[in-house]
């Protein structure tokens, strides 16, 4: 629950995502926002069900959102979309499977109170698994109409808000018939958040902090 920039070592991020897209439209405009602050990131991207075509997009956009990243893995799960709760089993075994090797510095998944199943459960996973760890959970926004109260703001300025965007519409194919996938409702939740942040004119992406320790300065 503590987050101390490193000084000595890259920050070690683990993203987590149960489809294709779900990294790069919570927190894509963060990674990229801190690639372009000069951070050393090292970085292992997550997504547990993107098969066939989605498979193929998923590794081509994680490649384009990391670009200028040296220390970075891709893993992809076969897990069938919408129906992970019912493979519960197999998928906590395959969360489990990520703590081996060094510890990550932030967590980012979906939020707990997401009403996709498959979001949902990642969540509580997450959640199950890293204890011990600094969570963010980021939002998606979709036809359940679950957005909620954010209590985390990361300022995303204009150019990296309209990189972020322009990489989504040109990387996922599969999903630009979706009424929902269009670039006016990725910039304007960034807008919409960059003003409950308090930013004149900027953009944010929003997260969920369930715990939070401030450590003063000794």
């Amino acid at each position: 629950m503590r987050l101390t920039l490193p000084k000595d070592r890259p920050l070690r991020l683990l993203l987590l995502g149960a489809h294709s897209d779900d990294i790069e439209i919570g927190c894509g405009g963060t990674v990229l926002a801190l690639l372009r602050g000069g951070y050393d990131l090292q970085v292992h991207w997550v997504v547990f069900s993107a098969q066939g075509d989605r498979e193929t997009e998923a590794r081509a956009s994680a490649a384009r959102f990391l670009e200028g990243v040296a220390q970075q893995r891709v893993t992809i799960g076969g897990f069938r979309d919408s129906f992970m709760p019912f493979e519960g089993a197999a998928v906590k075994e395959f969360m489990e499977g990520l703590k081996a090797g060094e510890p990550p510095d932030v967590v980012f998944t979906h939020r707990l109170e997401d009403r996709h199943q498959d979001h949902r459960l990642l969540a509580e996973l997450t959640w199950n698994t890293f204890r011990d760890h600094l969570v963010l959970e980021y939002e998606i926004p979709k036809y359940e109409g679950d957005l909620g109260h954010p209590n985390v703001f990361f300022p995303i300025d204009d150019a990296t808000s309209r990189h972020k965007v322009d990489l989504l519409m040109s990387m996922f194919g599969t999903q630009r018939s979706k009424r929902w996938f269009n670039e006016r409702l990725f910039a304007s939740l960034m807008e919409l958040r960059g003003m409950e942040a308090g930013l004149a004119g900027g953009h944010a992406e929003a997260f969920y902090v369930r715990k939070l320790v401030i450590e003063p300065n000794s």
